[in-house]
C-alpha cells in the first residue's frame, strides 16, 4: 500500500488514520450486535407476554362458559 518513497511522517499519519478507521468500524459492529441482541430480548419478552395474555383469555372464556 505504501511505497518506499513516502516520507516517514506521512506513512505514520496514514497508519494512524487506518488504525482509527479500524477502531471506528469495530465500535460500529459492536453497537450493531448489541442492538440486535436487545431487539431479540425484547421480542422474546413480548412473545411471552402475548402467550400469557392468550392463556388468561382462554382461561377467562372457559370460566364464562
Amino acid at each position: 500500500m505504501l511505497t518506499t518513497s513516502t516520507p516517514r511522517s506521512i506513512t505514520m499519519n496514514l497508519m494512524h488514520e487506518e488504525l482509527a478507521r479500524a477502531h471506528s468500524l469495530e465500535r460500529l459492529e459492536r453497537a450493531h450486535h448489541q442492538r440486535r441482541a436487545s431487539e431479540l430480548v425484547r421480542a422474546k419478552r413480548l412473545a411471552r407476554r402475548a402467550e400469557r395474555a392468550a392463556y388468561q383469555a382462554r382461561l377467562h372464556l372457559a370460566r364464562v362458559l
